[in-house]
């Protein structure tokens, strides 16, 4: 009695604690309330014990009945991979991209297949400019001057030029004129100016060029202007019974252009400059007795700094009238 109670406990245990290895020996008697039907192994006869779902941990040890009605998860440990190997890798890569070697096919090439940038279409280096124009105040609304002058300039590089230029004046009087005459009785103080002749420096800072309906181009700069120079002014009396007198002037002028360029020699200048000079006015208190005379007027002259702003347009005309370039397109 002892010795049969004494089996089915360890029957007992082995089926309800499985452990690595595999069935328990001798285990043939199975709890009452078993699920495990058939002849099998001594771990399903156990393994569907109170109908619980068993794990196994390692897949040894299952018997041909092991899958009657039990859900079992096998969790297997992934196999380690061996370690690769860089120079093996570097190696294969290297087989296999491997390039053809032969005769290497040459494409014949032309002019036509290099685009380039239009070069300018005028050059000025070691060339002279003769520059005739016309010119009108700007900033004078008694009296307006109008000029007829030229410049002779030479051009020592392409973007530098030292010329000299030289204007005659001819003035009229403007509406503003008469009608303070009239309203005041009195006529304006004015000088007008004879002759201005300068030594000037030219500098293009700007090129370009801009399409005329798509079919042509037109190259331009703009150019900017400094010198010095001198001029003479005269007084105009407002009693002729008195006579004016002239002054000389030292003007610096400074200015900016622009060229537009119609043929190898030939272009067209507009522009504005200005002249700045100290002028000497007639005195207002003129008489008989006082001042009557030009160089006494002169003496007690009134001064004024004055800027006489002119625009300015005209062509001009280079030499030689064609130019080559010494440099690779």
């Amino acid at each position: 009695m002892v010795v049969a109670l004494g089996l089915a406990v360890a029957a007992g245990t082995a089926a309800g604690d499985p452990k690595k290895g595999g069935a328990p020996k001798g285990g043939t008697t199975a709890p009452k309330g078993g699920g495990g039907g058939g002849a099998g192994s001594g771990s399903a006869a156990g393994g569907g014990a109170a109908g619980d779902e068993g794990i196994e941990i390692e897949g040894e040890g299952s018997g041909a009945g092991s899958g009657s009605g039990s859900g079992t998860i096998d969790m297997e440990q992934e196999e380690e991979k061996p370690a690769g190997s860089l120079e093996a890798e570097l190696n294969a890569t290297e087989t296999n991209t491997a390039v053809k070697t032969g005769p290497v096919k040459k494409t014949p090439l032309s002019w036509k297949d290099i685009l380039v940038v239009v070069r300018k279409p005028f050059l000025k280096l070691h060339r002279t400019e003769l520059f005739p124009f016309v010119g009108t105040t700007m900033n004078d609304n008694m009296i307006t001057h109008y000029t007829l002058g030229g410049e002779f300039a030479y051009w020592m590089t392409d973007v530098l030029a030292v010329g000299v230029e030289g204007q005659y004046y001819q003035h009229s009087f403007g509406e503003p004129y008469d009608l303070v005459a009239r309203q005041t009785r009195r006529l304006p103080t004015l000088n007008q100016y004879n002759w201005s002749a300068a030594l000037n420096f030219h500098y293009v800072p700007v090129y370009g060029k801009f399409a005329v309906l798509d079919k042509k181009l037109v190259a331009w700069e703009v150019f900017f202007t400094a010198g010095i120079g001198a001029g003479q002014s005269e007084v105009i009396p407002r009693d002729t019974k008195f006579p004016g007198f002239t002054n000389i002037l030292i003007q610096p002028n400074a200015g900016a252009g622009m060229r537009f360029f119609l043929a190898k020699w030939l272009t067209i200048n507009f522009g504005i400059r200005d002249y700045m000079f100290i002028d000497k006015f007639e005195p207002t208190d003129r008489s008989p007795t006082m001042n009557a005379t030009a160089s006494q007027a002169k003496d007690n002259a009134d001064s004024a700094f004055i800027n006489n702003i002119m625009f300015q347009i005209g062509v001009s005309f280079w030499l030689p009238t064609s130019f080559e370039y010494t440099t690779f397109r």
